[in-house]
């Protein structure tokens, strides 16, 4: 049975994200470097979609590179903090006045939680999340909307963080107290299964570890606040930590460098999958096809 203090918090979240808008971009050096990675995976596939859903867009960066490879698509960033939907439609803006010809290509963005996407059945052609999933307690929900409002034969690509992520922080306060710091994130193989519970076909999921080096501790902990990666557990102690306790967990952390520099794990899971063609109808009778001679 999952620990219940390992909850997601969702409000707490879009708050976390909603104040980190401004300082975001600073301090995503993860989040740039993984998008690269997944957009390196869609070399390996053939589709022209006619629009695109960046799930969890933040401000907005990955729609930028999706322009570049789907310059033909109209771009929709979906993202449940609203200062980060401002920040990202600020750095359109100023395109938009200096080159008008330019403003029907830019992206459009809606304000929403991916637990209930506010589009029609089949209205996308590809919906790219990255580093979202993991700040929804269940997945499912997304993962089925997002199949929803996808078109047959399109396409999901998504990543999001695996169990070892921040292990390092999540050793040094077990070393401090025995309250939940650090989210449990989810397995991939785990995601595998939603994706076929949810009606996805052919998912392929794979994963690696990418380590991020700190000079100091308090270096690591004003990134990932910077990042609105704080604790966002409903176990949290609604508190401060205290001082000693604190302490405790710097003094672990600083315990674990190596030649002046602190390695931080951040274990990346990868995915993509199609939505078939239909298997039943929608009240659940079964479609067969018929390959009838001429």
């Amino acid at each position: 049975m999952t620990d219940g203090r390992f909850r997601i918090d969702s409000a707490k979240v879009r708050r976390a994200f909603s104040r980190a808008a401004a300082g975001y971009d600073s301090a995503a050096v993860l989040q740039r470097e993984v998008a690269r990675r997944m957009a390196e995976r869609l070399d390996l596939v053939k589709i022209s979609p006619r629009r695109i859903l960046d799930a969890g867009c933040g401000t907005g960066a990955d729609l930028g590179l999706l322009a570049g490879r789907y310059p033909d698509a109209q771009r929709i960033g979906f993202d449940p903090a609203l200062p980060m939907l401002r920040a990202a439609r600020s750095k359109t803006s100023w395109l938009k006045r200096m080159l008008p010809p330019l403003a029907a290509r830019q992206p459009a963005f809606v304000c929403g939680d991916a637990r209930r996407i506010p589009f029609k059945a089949g209205s996308a052609g590809l919906a790219w999340s990255n580093l979202m999933l993991h700040w929804l307690d269940d997945p499912f929900p997304a993962l089925s909307e997002i199949h929803r409002i996808l078109e047959v034969d399109g396409l999901l690509m998504f990543s999001c963080l695996g169990p070892d992520t921040l292990q390092e922080l999540r050793a040094a306060f077990a070393e401090a107290d025995d309250a939940a710091h650090v989210n449990s994130f989810i397995d991939m193989h785990d995601l595998g299964d939603m994706l076929l519970a949810c009606g996805f076909a052919d998912p392929v999921m794979d994963m690696e570890k990418i380590t991020l080096t700190y000079a100091r501790p308090e270096d690591l902990l004003r990134d990932l606040r910077a990042g609105g990666s704080g604790n966002a557990l409903e176990g949290r102690r609604h508190g401060l930590t205290g001082r000693q306790a604190w302490q405790r967990m710097l003094a672990a952390l600083a315990a674990q460098m190596r030649d002046g520099q602190l390695a931080i794990t951040f274990e990346i899971a990868y995915g993509h999958a199609w939505k078939p063609q239909p298997r039943v109808t929608r009240d659940g009778r079964q479609i067969i096809k018929l390959d009838l001679p001429r």
